[in-house]
């Protein structure tokens, strides 16, 4: 059984935000509840059918990188209160995801190739290949939006438009480059390569804090390193871990998220073998087993494992 909504009523709870894969329920001022439901997303579409054990695997790999990175920058999470749930603290979202490349892959690569050359205000050299490493990471920032594709937005428009101080946003750009420099490093030691990733900050009591997941297959796309340099001198897919198989099973059953498009068929076996991709992705990129939590009562488990939590706090 696959969890794709939840409906809770947890005491004190003050409100709910379902987005694309989480959702969020407010309790009090200060504290969040977030839920990795087993809901999978591409093209900014939710797809029509659960991704078995999807939710652990985000929920526990964004809490290994959040106290594997807590010393680089404070971050929202208080507790895993269950393996599908991270209690923290509410921050004021600051409305821009910090995206930032190592490599010219993806979306950047897209439209690299179709001529620009020039990301969110980042002037890129003539000559770039698909999967290419850059001189230097290179962050690309875009708007979040609250429906629709998000939008690129460069540092300047950034701060011109209000979103960020100049202070905030080169405390953010600070804080993003020593993420990815730790994220690289750890993925490096586990042979992988980190090619891009991003990540969203919020303010709590006046200070920069990292909010939301981090280093997840849902954020970030790893290369597997060993076949890295062969592949690319060949000029052949790169071997990867990241959500990128997802869209292109999408794309290559003509499917991008346009209208008109029709949605393929979600069979038993599409989700299982999206599920063992999600899975083999934990345990490269934390060097740990997975253990899958019982699916068997699974909203039943929550719901003790949220009181149980809320008990402990309260007394």
């Amino acid at each position: 059984m696959t969890i794709t909504k939840t409906d809770f009523h947890f005491p004190g709870q003050t409100g709910v935000y379902k987005g694309k894969v989480r959702d969020v329920y407010s309790l009090g001022n200060d504290l969040l509840l977030m839920i990795a439901t087993d809901r999978i997303s591409a093209f900014d579409v939710i797809l029509p059918e659960g991704i078995p054990f999807k939710g652990q695997v985000l929920n526990q790999i964004a809490n290994y990188f959040l106290d594997a990175t807590a010393d680089i920058v404070p971050n929202w999470k208080i507790a895993e209160v269950d393996p599908m749930v991270t209690a923290g603290l509410r921050c004021e979202p600051l409305r821009v995801e910090m995206i930032i490349r190592g490599y010219l892959a993806g979306s950047a690569w897209r439209d690299y190739a179709a001529g620009c050359r020039e990301i969110c205000g980042v002037k890129l050299p003539e000559g770039l290949r698909q999967n290419q490493k850059l001189p230097d990471p290179i962050i690309t920032p875009t708007t979040k939006a609250d429906a629709g594709h998000d939008l690129n937005i460069s540092a300047d428009e950034i701060v011109a438009q209000g979103l960020m101080s100049r202070s905030e946003l080169d405390i953010v750009c600070d804080y993003t480059r020593q993420l990815f420099a730790r994220g690289t490093e750890m993925a490096a030691d586990k042979g992988l390569v980190l090619v891009d990733t991003k990540y969203e900050f919020g303010m709590h009591d006046g200070r920069v804090t990292l909010i939301d997941e981090i280093h997840t297959p849902d954020s970030s796309r790893y290369f597997y390193a060993d076949t890295y340099d062969e592949l690319f001198a060949k000029d052949l897919p790169q071997r990867q871990l990241s959500k990128e198989f997802v869209r292109e099973w999408l794309m290559a059953n003509g499917f991008m998220g346009q209208p008109g498009q029709k949605l393929p068929e979600m069979t038993e076996q599409v989700c299982r073998e999206i599920s063992d991709r999600y899975i083999e992705l934990y345990t490269r990129v934390t060097g740990r087993e997975f253990v899958p939590a019982s699916e068997e009562h699974a909203e039943e488990r929550i719901a003790t494992s949220v009181l149980d939590f809320l008990d402990n706090v309260n007394r």
